[in-house]
């Protein structure tokens, strides 16, 4: 046996059940000796996407993310997926080929990209170390949430190893029940500044609970595993709930839930989060997005968060208490001590979320003609069609928010959001980790043109891997979040702008079922498709109207 064979056994035996990646002379025998020690390889055809799949995998599926890649371009073709789980703080491993001589083609400085874009760099540096540095990769992967690159210089890969591959006990812990729901900037400090926060224990926030008049929860990334905990206190603190946009669909099915908090919100959610008293952030670092850049918070509300990272504590909304805690065990504890009260529950209340509480009670102007469906009239009838048991993966751009606002998910795992690094393109790999993950349920891609062309060359690994996917292309022909930023100023549009594409004919091409959607009728195709064996992936080639921007994007601008 040789080094590189070792790492791959012994995090098979750690617990890792798949991996994701593209095979090179680099990183071909670690990637063996995973599959030959159990783990499920799904070969990508673009390390970006490799690098997205198995990053949206370990969000759905709770389990370390693992993807392998070749020395030098293999890493760099990964980088922007790397940077998005870091972000994200996905926990994931990043096995790399490293060629350690300066004369190499393929020589870089990994570390030093590691450590660029947030994520952990380790090496195995000789061969006794070998197992013990997969099994650090792991425990940080898990115990601190991270993105860990694990280089494997060529010479010490191909030198013989002679010893257990298979971790001490102790070394190989397992996942945590849920994730900080924050991101520290480099270095460990928090990501925005504010003043000193006095971190305090349950009883601090049970005395604000039992004082609030007009409660809200805002559930994070943190807070997904902990939905019966966060259910149960809010109904004895008569607090209304809501999500990041990660953890959308957590509260679906309460009467008091109120959805996406922020940029996706409902004009009743934003109304009804503005005037709380007492904002309570659970794993959730209040970023710009869920507060609106903070104006989604009175001035004079009280607020605090309970995170597993005290970074969060100040983190952009700086808060009034911090509670160091997993979600659910705080939750809990604080239920227990709490005589239940009205809060801003009540009958009105209760019937304004029934009338108001989701986007599609929106009245709204139907403006598809011409040859073009309305994205908001498209996205509805999708949400008619498609079965309940879902799993929605979006990509970024100016479409973004219709599927996220329009289409609903069942729960919490009907929802895989890839934006902490804001990058099109990710979309279809993201549905593919999340498919592999959630194998119960329908997998939904949404896509803009710009994004599902960047992204294209996965559509044969969806084909390949018999992926019943749903494939929703946007197509206003143009990088529509540019041409609505700058087109109003004047400024001319020619590069952002482009000629029509079939990308119906394109997906038939990669062996995709196809149907090209301009008016509502067309939607008969989507339903004929689910209606039958669904034996091909289906695209849903959408020419959308293009004439308004999305306010919501608007507002992501205010934070460049």
């Amino acid at each position: 046996m040789i080094v590189a064979e070792a790492v791959g056994r012994a995090l098979a035996a750690c617990g890792v059940e798949t991996a994701f990646g593209v095979v090179g002379s680099g990183n071909f025998h670690v990637t063996n000796a995973l599959v030959a020690g159990g783990v499920r390889f799904v070969a990508a055809r673009h390390e970006g996407g490799a690098a997205t799949m198995a990053d949206a995998y370990a969000r759905m599926s709770g389990r370390v993310g693992v993807v392998s890649v070749h020395q030098g371009p293999g890493l760099t073709n990964a980088l922007t997926g790397l940077t998005e789980a870091a972000k994200s703080r996905t926990p994931l491993i990043v096995l790399a080929g490293e060629a350690t001589e300066v004369q190499s083609n393929f020589h870089i400085d990994q570390a030093a990209l590691a450590t660029a874009v947030g994520a952990v760099p380790m090496r195995v540096t000789s061969p006794g170390e070998a197992v013990s540095r997969a099994a650090e990769a792991y425990r940080v992967a898990v115990e601190e949430r991270r993105t860990v690159l694990l280089n494997l210089p060529l010479d010490v890969q191909a030198a013989p190893f002679d010893g257990p591959v298979e971790p001490g006990s102790a070394a190989v812990p397992s996942p945590p029940p849920g994730a900080a729901g924050t991101v520290p900037s480099p270095g460990g400090a928090p990501a925005s500044g504010g003043g000193p926060v006095w971190a305090g224990g349950p009883a601090e926030l049970a005395r604000l609970l039992g004082e609030a008049r007009r409660p809200v929860f805002i559930a994070g990334r943190g807070a997904r595993h902990a939905r019966r905990e966060l259910e149960e206190l809010a109904g004895r603190a008569g607090a209304l709930l809501a999500t990041s946009a990660v953890a959308k669909g957590l509260f679906r099915g309460s009467p008091w839930d109120l959805d996406v908090s922020g940029g996706f919100a409902t004009p009743l959610a934003a109304e009804l989060i503005r005037d709380a008293d007492l904002v309570v952030a659970w794993g959730c670092a209040l970023n710009m997005w869920t507060t609106r850049h903070g104006t989604l918070i009175r001035p004079g509300a009280k607020v605090v968060k309970v995170d597993l990272d005290p970074a969060a504590f100040n983190a952009h909304v700086p808060a009034d208490l911090g509670v160091e805690g997993d979600v659910a065990a705080v939750a809990e504890a604080l239920a227990a001590r709490l005589t239940p009260r009205q809060g801003y529950r009540s009958d009105e209340i209760a019937r304004r979320v029934r009338a108001e509480g989701r986007w599609r009670d929106v009245p709204y102007e139907d403006e598809s003609g011409g040859g073009r469906i309305d994205p908001r009239t498209l996205t509805i009838g999708l949400d008619d069609l498609l079965p309940r048991e879902r799993i929605i993966a979006v990509d970024s751009g100016n479409f973004m928010g219709y599927p996220s606002m329009l289409m609903d998910v069942p729960d919490e795992g009907g929802f895989c959001f890839t934006q902490a690094f804001q990058s099109i393109g990710l979309g279809l790999a993201t549905a593919i980790g999340a498919a592999l993950a959630r194998p119960d349920r329908l997998p939904v891609a949404a896509l803009g043109d710009g994004g599902a062309l960047m992204g294209i060359a996965e559509l044969e690994t969806v084909v390949r891997l018999g992926l019943p996917m749903v494939i929703v292309v946007y197509d206003d022909e143009a990088y529509g979040a540019e041409v609505h930023h700058f087109g109003p100023h004047g400024h001319p549009l020619g590069t952002v702008t482009f000629p029509p594409a079939d990308l119906a004919a394109i997906a038939r091409g990669h062996g995709l079922a196809a149907v090209t959607v301009t008016e509502p009728s067309d939607l008969a195709g989507v339903a004929e498709w689910l209606n039958g064996p669904r034996d091909r992936p289906l695209m849903v080639h959408a020419k959308v109207t293009g004439e308004h921007g999305s306010w919501w994007l608007e507002e992501a601008f205010k934070g460049h």
